[in-house]
């Protein structure tokens, strides 16, 4: 019994000493840990793609594969199913993105064609606005002389024009192929990702069994069902999040779609879109649509674009006590606080993508730390 204790102790101590070991490395050379980092993440990034859109494919994959094609039980539908589902899955996807562009970039283009022929009339006013104050205040006059009578040097002028074609051009030259080499490889990554995401998605179950045979070859079971039990958490809160989130983008589309038509709004099929897609992002998505949608009535109507924001905070409110918690915070299982926070810790580390990850991994800490107090207290018998 002591000598089992002891290789427990000792292993636990081995562990500690390693994990110390590796921490004290990292900040003794985090910048070359960052770089090595950050150029593995380059290196990998078409298969994390691949990883991210298999993910998302996901989730419709199964819907038609358990729900729509239930009934498909002839001899051909083991072998077609799969094949079916994801075709079926990416076609969904490709619709999505069709309507939002159909959509929306026409209506961009008639606000732009808008905008291009009022801009002569409002500088037409501001200079009679101009011409009015010159002639209310006399020595606005006398400014402007001043003005006139200041030498320009236009030697230094072209020397620097000249300057500028020399080593700006060049630059900017560079700028443009560097560019269009990123714009480049980021499609090459994502064609990559995408057909690396097929074939997750053709032998998720061969690999699933092949991953628990490694743990089970490798790892103790009680660590192993340890294991298997956050990736199970962190499957299924990250399904129940991008399936929520879609859900409630949704609805709050429809919901200012329809308000936008009784109320005889400019632009509502485009505006509900708009809201939909950048609703997608947790909280401040809504916001990022509310501010163009405002922008593409204002040039119509003033008066319309008040209303529009009236409208907007009152189905704001609406969304963010109503269906918000239920449609995602339910699905997630976490409180509304702690999605505050998430959005927040992740926004300030990563952007959007941030934003779209840390709530369902906060979402899985939270259910695990809950299930951990839940059973020390219960061993202790604490109530609270």
């Amino acid at each position: 019994m002591e000598n089992g204790f002891d290789r427990k102790k000792l292993r636990q101590i081995r562990e500690l000493i390693i994990f110390t070991a590796i921490i004290i490395f990292v900040l003794l050379y985090r910048n070359e840990a960052l770089n090595a980092a950050a150029m593995l993440i380059n290196i990998l990034r078409p298969f994390i793609y691949g990883a991210v859109i298999a993910f998302v494919l996901n989730i419709p994959m199964n819907f038609i594969e358990k729900k729509l094609l239930k009934k498909w039980n002839t001899k051909k539908a083991d072998k077609l199913k799969r094949p079916v589902s994801i075709v079926l899955s990416i076609l969904l996807v490709l619709l999505i993105i069709t309507i939002v562009v159909v959509t929306i970039t026409p209506q961009l283009g008639k606000t732009a064609i808008e905008l291009g022929n009022k801009i002569p009339a409002f500088l037409d006013r501001i200079t009679q606005e101009l011409t009015a104050l010159s002639v209310q205040y006399p020595q606005l006059q006398g400014y402007a002389a001043q003005l006139q009578d200041i030498e320009i040097e236009w030697d230094s002028v072209f020397a620097y024009v000249w300057q500028f074609l020399r080593t700006g051009m060049s630059d900017m030259l560079a700028s443009t192929v560097s560019v269009a080499g990123n714009i480049i490889g980021g499609f090459m990554n994502v064609f990559i990702g995408f057909i690396f995401a097929i074939y997750i998605l053709s032998g998720k179950e061969t690999l699933q069994s092949q991953g628990r045979r490694i743990m089970a070859a490798y790892l103790k079971p009680k660590r192993e069902a340890t294991i298997l039990r956050v990736l199970s958490l962190l499957h299924r809160n990250f399904s129940n999040f991008v399936s929520g989130q879609c859900l409630e983008a949704v609805i709050l589309g429809s919901m200012f779609f329809v308000s936008m038509t009784i109320l005889r709004l400019p632009y509502a099929v485009m505006v509900g879109v708009l809201i939909a897609f950048t609703a997608l992002i947790p909280i401040v998505g809504a916001f990022i649509g509310c501010v163009m949608g405002t922008f593409l009535i204002l040039v119509n109507d003033p008066v319309k674009a008040l209303v529009f924001l009236v409208l907007f905070f009152a189905l704001q409110q609406i969304e963010g006590n109503l269906i918000y918690p239920r449609v995602v915070g339910n699905k997630v299982g976490l409180p509304a606080i702690w999605v505050l926070m998430a959005v927040s810790v992740g926004g300030s580390l990563f952007g959007v993508s941030g934003m779209l990850c840390f709530i369902p991994l906060v979402s899985t800490v939270y259910m695990l730390l809950r299930d951990s107090v839940n059973t020390r207290n219960s061993k202790q018998n604490i109530k609270c």
